[in-house]
This record gives C-alpha cells, sequence and structure tokens, in this order.
C-alpha cells in the first residue's frame, strides 16, 4: 500500500497560538488531515474534509456558527477530489471511504465520490439521528451524505489491537485496515490503524486535537483547542478515557505505532514529508 497525507480543510479561527501552538497572527492554523491508500482492491479514503459542495455553498450546508468560529476557507483546492484528480486518479478510482465520524468537517466530500462505500461505527450514524441541541444540530450535517448509496456499518468487538477494541475484516478493505472505537468526541467516533509493513499507522481523528496531548516530555494542550474540545464532547468520561490510553500508547516505543490526529498542521507536515 501507498498512502497519501492530503489536508482536505484549512480552518484559521481567531487565537493564533492560542489554538495552533505556534502562529504568531491573529489566526490559527488548523487542517482536516486525511489518507489517501493505494491499494489492490482501490483507492480508500480515511475521511473527506470538506467537499465540492460546501465550497460552492457553504450556508446550505453547514452551519453558519461553526463556519465562522473555525474561519472556514472554502477553496476547490482544499476538496480530496482536486487533489486526487492532481495525483492522476478519478473519483471513480475511489471504492471506499472509511470514517472517523460523521462531523461537517470530515464527512463533507462523501458525495463527490458517489460509488464509494462508506464504512462507519454503527452508533455514529445512529447518533446522526438524535440531531437535538445546538452542537448535534451543528456538527451532523445530513445534506453532506443523504445522497450516499453504500454503507456499512460496525459494531464494537472482535479481537483487540494493541490492548484496544478494534473491528477488523470491514467489508472489501485490506485486512492492513482496522476501525479502533474511540468514543467520548461523538458516540461513535472511531480512530484508523493502518499496517504498513514497517509498523502501525493510526489516524485518531478527534480523539486529540494537539499534537503536544501526545508529548511525553510535556503534555499539555492550547486554551483554544481543550475549550473546543470541551463543546464538542459527547461523554467526557470516555473521551478522557481514551486520550490516556492513546498517550500511554504513543509513550511505548516497543509498539511501533505512529499516530496523528485530525487538525494539526505540524502533525500533517511531518507525516507529509
Amino acid at each position: 500500500m501507498h498512502i497519501h497525507h492530503l489536508n482536505c480543510g484549512c480552518m484559521c479561527p481567531l487565537g493564533g497560538a492560542l489554538f495552533d501552538g505556534f502562529s504568531q497572527g491573529l489566526t490559527a492554523q488548523l487542517v482536516c488531515h486525511c489518507l489517501l491508500i493505494e491499494t489492490n482492491q482501490g483507492l480508500v479514503l480515511v475521511d473527506t474534509g470538506f467537499g465540492l459542495q460546501d465550497v460552492q455553498s457553504p450556508y446550505s450546508r453547514l452551519s453558519p456558527f461553526f463556519v465562522h468560529l473555525n474561519n472556514i476557507q472554502f477553496e476547490r483546492k482544499y476538496t480530496a477530489i482536486a487533489q486526487i484528480e492532481q495525483l492522476g486518479f478519478s473519483k471513480s478510482d475511489v471504492r471506499h471511504i472509511v470514517l472517523t465520524h460523521l462531523d461537517f468537517d470530515h464527512a463533507g466530500g462523501l458525495e463527490d465520490f458517489p460509488e464509494a462505500t462508506v464504512h462507519v461505527m454503527q452508533s455514529e450514524k445512529e447518533a446522526t439521528q438524535d440531531r437535538h441541541g445546538f452542537v448535534s444540530s451543528g456538527r451532523y450535517r445530513p445534506k453532506q451524505w443523504d445522497e450516499v448509496k453504500r454503507w456499512k456499518f460496525y459494531m464494537p468487538g472482535g479481537e483487540p489491537w494493541l490492548g484496544f477494541e478494534a473491528v477488523r475484516d470491514l467489508a472489501g478493505l485490506p485486512p492492513e485496515i482496522l476501525l479502533i472505537p474511540l468514543a467520548g468526541h461523538t458516540r461513535g467516533h472511531a480512530g484508523v490503524a493502518i499496517a504498513t509493513g514497517g509498523g502501525w499507522l493510526l489516524h485518531a481523528g478527534d480523539a486529540y486535537f494537539y499534537r503536544h496531548e501526545m508529548d511525553a516530555a510535556n503534555r499539555h494542550c492550547t486554551p483554544g483547542l481543550q475549550a473546543y474540545q470541551w463543546l464538542m464532547e459527547v461523554d467526557r468520561e470516555a473521551r478522557l478515557q481514551n486520550q490516556d490510553r492513546l498517550y500511554a500508547l504513543s509513550c511505548d516505543r516497543s509498539s511501533d505505532v505512529r499516530m496523528f490526529c485530525s487538525h494539526d498542521a505540524q502533525e500533517l507536515k511531518a507525516f507529509a514529508k
């Protein structure tokens, strides 16, 4: 397998370094870190970021509150389809999309790939049916996926992965790709683990937001991202417990796991190299 690291969304909230830890101006730099995996079964996307329809008509598809809070930059170049075409592929080459969860900044590009099968935790899809409250109605945007024809839903269980629950044998996907339930940020949030031949790569989604949350020497989070995590969590106990477990895994050098989250620009820069 060959893995491409893509930035499928640019967000520049006010706060600068209070969010991302490095910006010197008034705004921060947050990304939507997605993966494009070349496999014998075709292309596999892990998350989609924002899609073409989000760029063309953001206010008909997204919550104005989150559009302005995150200061989303709607440019076609950030969409997964634009980057996939730049790599020489077509939308029909994307056979599968594996989602960490269905938040607006992770699932916006689903309809750009109408032939793909979308894989997600059953509990996450069920959560989208219960859109009561300000945050839930803003984070889940059914217009982003109401044209998806092929879904595959999964329940937790099966052979563990490094002490975590794992969903293996995802339908039609190589056995090297696993879903790792990491509830807390959303009800059915999951990580995606990939066996690369040289160890494991773990896309942790929004289980954490800032690289130094996994830093053994100086574990901390910026106040802006800490507040955003509090705003978006559905189960604080589960979120913090899973974050602690990921931290322990990141400190275990014998595990041979490299992990990253969805929105840290410095992590994306390091992995894209």
